[in-house]
């Protein structure tokens, strides 16, 4: 029994910028910093319970789309050029836990040399990024993470694309997750150009309020007793955001960012001093995404508001004051 989403208790702002990414996983993933026992992986585990599912390919190693070209391997589209119906299921996106450990090979994916001379794509091994295709890809410690993988990640993470290689055999393929990923800053810092790599930032704090503290051991205490009525407690909460999700996500191609907000943007991004043009973009992302999620149209005034500090604080010098 996996724990019910609407019974974490977590902060109100990490809970925001998990089901933004949800409502548009373009945004560009989440950071989550803060130190130890604060349910940082509790939370990020629990969104799987509040995901949409997806159309996919259901004979493709690739979890590929069977509409969007852009997120297709080569067999797929092959296949759809020589007049084939692609078969097709709706899974409900998984959480794939990314290892600190893992060897490049096990990332990537790999494949028998001579196998792959004889039959191609059908002799590759899928790696840890073919299977986090439109699905979450969570890392754990990002900060404890070596240079090498980090490589290994990020760029597929602004692509959407992976190229495993071996001995002059190449295999392409799509690699479209929300990349989330958790860390404590009293461990080791992250390097800066990994930092920006990720669209919005959540920090979480220990809670010291007595009845906060009072609150969590209730519902554990609950959770080890009877678990299964513990999570139908919250069923249909979690059943209304889980709709609540969907709407938005149909809702967001028509969301207009008036002038108004791009030049708030803009003059934010600007008195902050952030670097490049990526916290502009993200900032815009994600107030489209909250207003979606509110069920309107156009982007207000608040929603920029909203958004700026998850989206801006950790790229500036002065932590967004």
């Amino acid at each position: 029994v996996d724990w019910n989403w609407n019974s974490i208790y977590a902060p109100e702002e990490l809970k925001l910028a998990l089901i933004l990414n949800l409502v548009n996983p373009r945004i560009g993933g989440l950071l989550v910093v803060g130190t130890k026992g604060t349910g940082k992986s509790l939370a990020i585990q629990s969104l799987a319970e509040i995901m949409p599912e997806t159309e996919v390919v259901s004979d493709c190693q690739f979890n590929c789309d069977p509409i969007d070209p852009t997120n297709q391997c080569d067999h797929c589209r092959k296949r759809i050029a020589n007049g084939e119906r692609l078969p097709t299921v709706k899974r409900r996106p998984e959480i794939v836990q990314f290892p600190i450990s893992a060897l490049e090979e096990k990332v990537v994916g790999t494949f028998n040399t001579e196998k792959a001379l004889r039959e191609g794509l059908l002799a590759f091994e899928p790696g840890i990024l073919s299977r986090a295709n439109k699905n979450i890809l969570y890392l754990e410690n990002v900060n404890l993470l070596p240079d090498h993988l980090s490589n290994l990640i990020l760029d597929p993470a602004a692509s959407g694309w992976n190229v495993a290689r071996r001995e002059g055999i190449s295999v392409e393929y799509p690699s479209r997750f929300i990349f989330i990923a958790s860390m404590n800053s009293e461990e080791a810092d992250l390097r800066p150009q990994i930092l920006d790599r990720f669209a919005l930032c959540a920090k979480v704090e220990p809670l010291t309020n007595a009845n906060d503290r009072i609150e969590i051991m209730r519902r554990s205490q609950e959770w080890e007793e009877d678990p299964i009525s513990f999570c139908s407690k919250y069923d249909s909460y979690q059943e209304e955001l889980k709709n609540k999700v969907r709407k938005a996500r149909e809702i967001l191609p028509s969301v207009r960012v008036p002038a108004a907000a791009y030049e708030a943007v803009a003059k934010t991004c600007s008195e902050l001093h952030v670097d490049g043009h990526r916290p502009d973009i993200v900032t815009v992302k994600a107030a489209q995404a909250l207003a979606a999620l509110d069920g309107r149209t156009q982007v207000e005034p608040e929603d920029v508001m909203t958004v700026s500090t998850l989206a801006l604080a950790h790229r500036t010098r002065e932590s967004g004051r």
